[in-house]
């Protein structure tokens, strides 16, 4: 009798045991398996389709004109103090006068990504990992050493003592005397004076000199601008990272930078294609190029302003460069 009890008992336990196990692949099976049936049951699914929305009254620039050089991939674009535009990319530099129409242009042995231009007309390429500097006329003036192997060079910016280059592939900027001399590096993380260090995560790396003759940088992987002075101390910065329209999101954000004759930002962004304008302190203003006038996708959207503080957009996609004027 004890027996048949004992048997009863496993047999029992067996059989809650098998319909624990039933319940457990259930519940597994609703996991891995059951989709809600309303998109928007998941407030954390942030779609990029919806921040690319943007509302018109946010928008106070118009596109005035076009250019379309005779480049095969374009990728750099600088105005000089007369208001005569370089661009640059593959093979080749072209050069518009301040009515957008061709002036003058020089090839290249290879693909410059950036460029910038002299108060004595010198231009400055920067060609993968060192800078070559050229005259008007196309002359190769000199070829600067690149510093190592691991140099990526995006950005130049020139003020009146110094030549600032922005390398990604080190995560750094150089200072170089005029005549192509390596001077000091600055940004280098150093707790001690309150400086983070550069988180660039791509090859998306801008700078230029302020008003004021200061220094400012991108530190695209912390959503910030920096400054700093010619002795390579941090002076001051700003930053918002938002997935609103007054911020920046994403892996390292913005890509390029520009600025106005008041000190306002001009700022570029990848993954949400988009042009837009901060105040001095960071504050958003407004847009000038919304996510429509951008192929989805459209990387490495660079930014230079003239004189009259019209908007310069370069599309490496489209292969053209938009001016953008501001709305009256």
């Amino acid at each position: 009798m004890r027996e048949k009890v004992k048997i009863m008992k496993q047999k029992i336990i067996i059989w809650i045991s098998v319909v624990l196990l039933l319940v457990v692949v259930a519940f597994m099976v609703k996991d891995f398996f059951y989709k809600p049936t309303s998109p928007n049951s998941n407030p954390y699914d942030y779609r990029l389709d919806n921040l690319k929305k943007i509302d018109p009254s946010k928008v106070c620039y118009t596109e005035i004109n076009k250019i379309k050089p005779d480049i095969e991939q374009i990728h750099g674009i600088s105005i000089d103090k007369a208001d005569n535009i370089y661009i640059t990319g593959k093979g080749k530099v072209a050069v518009f006068d301040g009515q957008y129409a061709p002036k003058t242009s020089f090839k290249i042995d290879s693909e410059a990504k950036c460029i910038a231009i002299g108060d004595d007309g010198k231009i400055y390429l920067g060609i993968q990992d060192h800078i070559e500097v050229f005259e008007t006329n196309g002359k190769l003036v000199k070829a600067w050493n690149a510093v190592n192997n691991k140099s990526i060079i995006t950005s130049i910016a020139i003020s009146e003592k110094y030549i600032y280059v922005a390398d990604a592939g080190n995560r750094i900027v150089y200072q170089y005397k005029k005549d192509g001399d390596l001077v000091k590096e600055i940004g280098r993380k150093n707790p001690e004076k309150g400086i983070l260090g550069f988180v660039i995560p791509s090859p998306y790396f801008d700078l230029l000199i302020g008003r004021e003759g200061e220094l400012w940088v991108v530190n695209p992987g912390r959503h910030a601008l920096e400054s700093y002075n010619e002795n390579g101390d941090q002076i001051s910065s700003w930053a918002k990272a938002s997935m609103g329209i007054d911020g920046f999101c994403g892996c390292c954000n913005p890509s390029n930078i520009a600025m106005l004759s008041n000190g306002s930002f001009v700022t570029s962004e990848k993954a949400i294609e988009r042009v837009k304008v901060h105040l001095p302190n960071g504050d958003f203003k407004c847009v000038v190029a919304t996510p429509e006038n951008f192929e989805s996708g459209t990387k490495g959207i660079d930014l230079a302003v003239d004189s009259k503080d019209n908007i310069y957009v370069l599309d490496p996609v489209k292969n053209i460069v938009s001016v953008f004027e501001q709305k009256k």
